[in-house]
């Protein structure tokens, strides 16, 4: 199979927009509701908190605005330790430092990608004095979420859940988002459903959100005058992105759907080399945000080659998430693993990549995306 240079670009994920968002858009414009306050925000707050089973949400600039009110709303201080997924993107972890605590990295398994519940005892025992722990789930996929409440119970942790990549995604039926006590969702750009740039802050607790809503309008009293009693934030969502996430949210079934058939249609396409897909539990059910493989061991083909390869033919991969404990700002903080002489994360950073995922990607381009990758393993793509 000739293949030749794709002209337009193949995305990993990127926005793809709907003739409601305009529609949304056109009305915020109409009404003049073009600021922070609007019909839009409240609509799309009561749409998620309904969707993902929780009784509060607060609409805010960012998911990584969310985390940092979680944090700051589990009464994270100075010097207090937080037990963090390692294998996750920066925005899941920085909020801790924001309220100047310090991290503690956890290991990943292989059975999802995501903080390992062994390891994250290990850790309980030697750092008793944590108050909190941030899941993520990585690239879509819940983590060990049973084990990780029984640990977090036992130990009198605070569990707030970084679903910013998962929404949608269900664990024993459940939807992400609904396990921590804060919990935080993202409509970044290349999301599986977007506002631009926004997130949303979820708990059951009354008194939490309407505290993160006050932090988050700049910590203003209720006086005609500009009256502050504690340090705020400017961190509401617009309601015209509000507007944007609304028209967006009617179609996450139907992304989710595409996002699956795209994985699917990897696993089938792959099959025969010497790799396997990123893994989920049966009990859970991702969004499947990104697909990505990892390398077996053994295997003379590295990921840098496949991404060197698909980057010829414009089409973009990316490599996983590196590991927290890796980065050179993080590397004071202490790290625990589950065994002495094994990083579960750091071994798939260096055996797996993402895979272009967008859903707008034709059948006909994903193709064209296996056979690059098949060719990459020539003459052992048969090894079996």
């Amino acid at each position: 199979m000739e293949i030749a240079r794709l002209k337009e670009r193949v995305w990993l994920a990127s926005p793809t927009m709907h003739k409601e968002e305009q529609a949304f858009i056109k009305e915020a414009f109409d009404t003049n509701w073009v600021s922070t306050v609007g019909k839009h925000i409240e609509k799309l707050e009561e749409e998620v908190s309904q969707y993902i089973g929780c009784q509060y949400a607060v609409a805010l600039s960012s998911g990584t605005a969310a985390l940092h009110l979680a944090v700051k709303m589990a009464g994270i201080g100075e010097g207090d330790l937080v037990f963090c997924s390692d294998m996750t993107f920066a925005a899941t972890v920085n909020p801790v430092s924001y309220e100047k605590g310090r991290q503690i990295f956890i290991d990943s398994e292989y059975d999802t990608w995501n903080i390992d519940p062994v390891a994250l005892e290990q850790a309980c025992r030697a750092y008793p004095e944590a108050k909190a722990v941030v899941v993520a789930h990585l690239y879509g996929t819940p983590a060990k979420l049973e084990e990780i409440q029984k640990i977090c119970k036992k130990y009198h942790l605070i569990l707030m859940e970084d679903a910013a990549e998962s929404l949608g995604a269900t664990y024993q039926g459940k939807q992400t988002g609904s396990f921590g006590e804060y919990s935080v969702v993202s409509f970044n750009g290349n999301k599986i459903i977007t506002t631009s740039g926004g997130g949303m802050f979820l708990t059951d607790r009354r008194e939490a959100a309407e505290k993160v809503r006050f932090w988050s309008t700049q910590a203003r009293e209720k006086v005609t005058w500009y009256e502050h009693k504690e340090i705020g934030y400017n961190y509401r969502l617009s309601n015209v992105l509000a507007g944007v996430g609304r028209g967006q949210f009617g179609h996450l079934e139907e992304h989710k759907e595409l996002k699956k058939k795209i994985y699917k249609r990897y696993e089938k396409g792959l099959e025969g080399l010497p790799v396997k897909m990123n893994p989920y539990l049966p009990e859970s059910e991702p969004n499947f945000w990104l697909s990505c493989l990892l390398i077996e061991e053994g295997s003379k083909v590295t990921p840098e080659e496949i991404q060197e390869k698909l980057e010829e033919y414009n089409i973009e991969s990316r490599p996983i998430w590196k590991p927290m404990h890796l980065q050179p700002v993080y590397r004071e903080n202490p790290f625990i693993k589950r065994e002495e002489g094994k990083e579960v994360g750091t071994d798939i950073f260096k055996r797996g990549l993402c895979l272009p995922s967008d859903i707008k990607m034709t059948e006909e381009t994903q193709q064209i995306v296996i056979e690059l990758i098949k060719g990459c393993f020539l003459p052992e793509k048969r090894k079996k």
